[in-house]
């Protein structure tokens, strides 16, 4: 990873982001106290004083999310270092976490899980802690992406290795929501997971807004990176479904892809005009398609930005900007289509058919009284539908340069305004040069224009089989076999007689190997071998990785003398106990996620109704008071009614509720 006390640019982001998700976790626990006190207390006057209290930590927290807000609109800071003019693309901010301590807990479970010596795994352990706190601090390029995956395909090591489906083992994950700063707390490692993917996703969108969008390659990558993006968010909405952050709730993850896509979309529009547009009919027509395809991509992720639950926490800027650039460039489609029909007179040596049939593909209808054809070889009603076009096409200028003025965060990007700027002066220049005097006669209205595109843009699923990770902990032996969900007996010591050339059992399966046809009057029998033991040791050497074959050699090799096998057992893993884990989060002290539950079936009552299972438990008025700790997991009330309500992370849900 990149060195953590550097001075970058995106580091100084990151740590105010850090110390920000700081300040906003010691308001909500201000908050939650206060809230406690206002519902125990009976005393007016100290009633006056925690209301009074709440209402500066309220405004409090409004501020701090505000300055999470400029944050996450600072696009300058990603942007490539070229002078560029081109509408800033947005990134995401990676996830913040706090450090994580393997030693004690992997330590312990080596020893009670498999026996073994845990001082032996120290540098595993190290390993593992340095890989991630490597990935709190990525580098900007492929090789930080690789770090990611790395460290993503190592928890699913670790998580086969350490952590059984039946209980925990007391490792502690925090991680900050992006947008809010609220921080959630499990012992589940598939939080740990999702957050990886998520930052995996952010550091592509800062990959692709990094690239050099003057050139040709900068913008192929641009593209590229954006589609993997959006391939790695749509993979963690569908593979972690009830993930307790706001940032990858499914809702949330959704809008982002859409905006990712959207921001590819717009680098190929680029893409197609970076060579210059030529002024010439069927090139014109091919721009005024594909860039009301960029019009009509936005305006749909703007209306996704503005929907329930997602429009409480996605911030405000991004809305607005994804509504700018709708009608940026809707108005360059219609300016487009007006400079085909003011400049390029239908002469004598051109295809008719061919620019009708081009020009007729742009409209969804044609205005009444006017035929294609007509307009082509009538010039006064090319001149009238021209201008309306442009009219409409200023109209939506102004739109886009009112809403940008009414953004504070988005006032002060001067790109951002440059751009705007240059195209309703270019549109209004255009106005200008066109005849006047029929203006007040006027009365065509410009149609919709039909976008078109021919490429093709669509999520890249991420190819994690491309990085070649070794398990750390490759010493416990096979994964298939010595792992958390499986059960062992300590490893015994039998010390083997040759008789008369024969061992008294043979060996099967791949690595380890297993025990089987055992002879019961054997002296390895009588020495306590049993059928389907695992041999780990042979003669004080490790043979968990080695084949029938290989063992065998190792026992023939010592001939005639006593050798001494190290074996473990097979434990009954049928019983399995209830596995409930309590999400936490800041804030939200009374949201509890059901992320695991194991129900052993055969000790209920098929006879009694069952209420339905929920995929997430509710805190309840009856609960409430049941409760000592807000970290204790309340029951599912049967019957109750869940109340729907609108959730924010900055309000301290008080009634029974549900997080997506």
């Amino acid at each position: 990873g990149c060195n953590p006390l550097a001075e970058t640019g995106r580091s100084k982001l990151q740590n105010q982001r850090a110390v920000l998700n700081q300040q906003i976790l010691r308001a909500v626990r201000m908050r939650a106290g206060a809230e406690n006190l206002l519902r125990a207390t009976t005393n007016n006057k100290v009633r006056e004083q925690v209301l009074l209290e709440l209402s500066f930590v309220n405004s409090d927290l409004q501020i701090l999310k505000e300055e999470l807000e400029g944050l996450n609109i600072s696009v300058e800071v990603y942007q490539n270092a070229e002078e560029t003019f081109s509408i800033p693309l947005v990134p995401l901010g990676l996830k913040e976490t706090k450090d994580v301590d393997f030693t004690l807990p992997l330590k312990d479970f080596i020893l009670e899980h498999y026996s073994q010596d845990s001082s032996e795994y120290e540098d595993e352990i190290a390993d593992l802690m340095d890989l991630r706190q490597a990935c709190r601090t990525p580098s900007r390029d492929e090789a930080g992406i690789e770090m990611l995956i790395s460290y993503f395909l190592q928890l699913g090591y670790v998580e086969n290795r350490f952590f059984p489906p039946t209980r925990h083992i007391g490792v502690l994950f925090t991680w900050y929501d992006s947008f809010t700063g609220v921080p959630v707390c499990q012992q589940n490692l598939l939080l740990e997971k999702a957050s990886v993917l998520f930052n995996i996703g952010a550091l592509y969108t800062q990959i692709g807004t990094r690239c050099n969008r003057q050139t040709q390659a900068g913008l192929e990558n641009a593209v590229d990176a954006f589609q993997k993006a959006a391939g790695v968010l749509s993979y963690l909405k569908e593979t972690f479904t009830h993930t307790p952050s706001y940032d990858m709730s499914p809702a949330m993850l959704s809008v982002l892809v859409k905006m990712m896509l959207a921001q590819a979309r717009e680098c190929v529009f680029e893409q197609i005009g970076l060579s210059g547009i030529r002024n010439e009919f069927f090139t014109l027509v091919k721009m005024t398609q594909e860039v009301a395809k960029v019009g009509e991509v936005y305006v749909l992720v703007n209306t996704a930005m503005n929907q329930e639950p997602v429009k409480e926490n996605i911030p405000y800027s991004w809305s607005k900007l994804a509504q700018i650039k709708s009608d940026h460039y809707k108005a360059l489609a219609h300016y487009f289509i007006a400079t085909i029909l003011c400049d390029h007179e239908l002469k004598p040596g051109d295809d008719e058919d061919e620019q009708e049939k081009a020009l007729s593909q742009l409209y969804d209808h044609v205005p009444e009284g006017l035929m294609v054809l007509a307009v082509l070889k009538d010039k006064v009603q090319r001149k009238q539908l021209g201008k309306a076009h442009l009219r409409k096409a200023i109209v939506y200028h102004e739109e886009a340069l009112r809403v940008c003025g009414l953004c504070k965060k988005l006032r002060n990007i001067e790109v951002l305004q440059e751009v705007l700027t240059a195209a309703h002066k270019r549109s209004l220049l255009k106005y200008a040069q066109q005849e006047t005097e029929d203006d007040f006669l006027s009365l065509i209205q410009a149609p919709n224009i039909l976008s078109k595109t021919e490429h093709k843009i669509e999520a890249i699923a991420p190819q994690f089989s491309k990085v070649k990770v070794k398990d750390f902990f490759h010493k416990l032996g096979p994964l298939t076999v010595f792992s958390a969900k499986q059960r062992w007996t300590a490893p015994r010591t039998i010390c083997l007689h040759h008789e008369a050339g024969e061992l008294g059992f043979s060996l099967k399966g791949g690595s380890p190997v297993q025990v089987y046809c055992l002879d019961p009057v054997c002296s390895a029998a009588s020495a306590g071998l049993k059928e389907g033991d695992y041999i780990v040791s042979v003669g004080g050497m490790d043979c968990k990785w080695l084949g029938v074959n290989e063992v065998l050699e190792k026992l023939r090799s010592v001939g005639k003398q006593p050798i001494e096998l190290e074996v473990i057992s097979c434990q009954d893993t049928a019983a399995s106990l209830h596995s409930k884990s309590a999400t936490y989060s800041m804030g939200m002290q009374k949201t509890y996620s059901l992320i695991c539950l194991a129900m052993d079936e055969d000790k209920i009552d098929q006879t009694k109704k069952t209420p339905l299972k929920l995929p997430f438990l509710s805190w309840g008025t009856k609960n409430r008071q049941k409760a000592a700790s807000t970290l204790c997991l309340p029951s599912a009330v049967a019957g109750s009614s869940q109340i729907k309500k609108k959730l924010s992370p900055f309000t301290l849900l008080n009634t029974e509720s549900s997080l997506y």
